[in-house]
């Protein structure tokens, strides 16, 4: 999988319950649109507040719904590696592509505590898993040394660096190999990211601009790097915008004011502040985002 992968929303109604229907729009959406993937149940899908059924359900339903029309990836990870193994496990056979499994938040594994909790859970299961590294959210750095060993695995075949650091591709590259994919998982840094031999992002503003981005992704993989800074210019202040609060607060404000959701959003999350709705309008105005 190469170019657009979007971190699905998961949209709600009013009292928090998730709305399906919405969720069928989204992915057809997407599938209009020229989005690569589905990442479903990540951060920006809440997943730290779905129960153990919902998680599984929701998970089950899109792939459904997608049909094979766009590939599914599960996003199963948390902080326990036996949670992660039962939760992966129950959706095994949903028709999903592949697992996110983001790296242990809280604990604060050691990289060694790291790659004994990824090959557990990659030999526990059938389908890939794509390595979820985000040290602002989890407080721990998955170090392209420890990516490098863990690539060995058979099942390990990805990773989604979202530190914004440009920089770790040609490392991680030469660890990892030319087989092994790199997702950024920073929107702001993924035209840069991608032109230094990413294979793509794990993406925030491509819920709200998938046809925007995917074209960027497009031109960016092709080295086009002209044609790729124009597809990004008008996405870049969307980039910024979609992070004045905690993901995905932003990104369901805005998916809200283009009327493909409602306004639901669970706690500790709450509905965007007022004093950020100007930005986040005049963001989507620039992106073309708006009815």
């Amino acid at each position: 999988m190469r170019g657009s992968l979007v971190a699905l929303v998961t949209p709600m109604d009013a009292g928090g319950a998730v709305d399906y229907s919405a969720v069928d729009r989204l992915i057809d959406w997407h599938v209009e649109s020229g989005t690569t993937a589905l990442v479903v149940a990540g951060t920006t899908g809440e997943s730290a507040t779905l129960t153990h059924d919902e998680h599984a359900e929701l998970i089950r339903y899109a792939a459904t719904q997608a049909g094979g029309r766009i590939p599914v990836v599960a996003g199963t990870g948390s902080n326990s590696t036996a949670q992660t193994i039962a939760l992966s496990q129950a959706v095994a056979d949903a028709g999903i592509v592949a697992y996110l499994v983001v790296t242990p938040y809280y604990n604060k594994p050691t990289q060694e505590g790291m790659i004994r909790h990824f090959t557990a859970i990659a030999d526990a299961v059938e389908q890939p898993l794509i390595l979820y590294n985000v040290p602002v959210r989890t407080a721990v750095d998955l170090l392209p040394e420890t990516v490098g060993r863990l690539a060995e695995h058979p099942r390990i075949g990805a990773l989604k660096e979202a530190t914004g650091e440009v920089e770790r591709v040609g490392r991680l590259r030469t660890l990892c190999g030319e087989e092994f994919s790199l997702y950024s998982g920073d929107d702001a840094t993924a035209r840069a990211f991608m032109l230094a031999g990413g294979d793509g992002v794990i993406s925030v503003t491509a819920n709200v601009s998938p046809q925007g981005m995917a074209e960027m992704c497009n031109a960016a993989l092709t080295g086009d790097s002209a044609l790729a800074g124009k597809r990004d210019a008008p996405l870049a202040a969307l980039h910024d915008a979609l992070f004045v609060e905690s993901n995905p607060i932003p990104v369901k404000w805005a998916l809200n004011r283009m009327n493909r959701i409602g306004g639901g959003i669970r706690l500790p999350l709450t509905r965007l502040s007022e004093p950020h709705h100007a930005r986040l309008q005049g963001a989507l105005k620039e992106a073309g985002a708006l009815p």
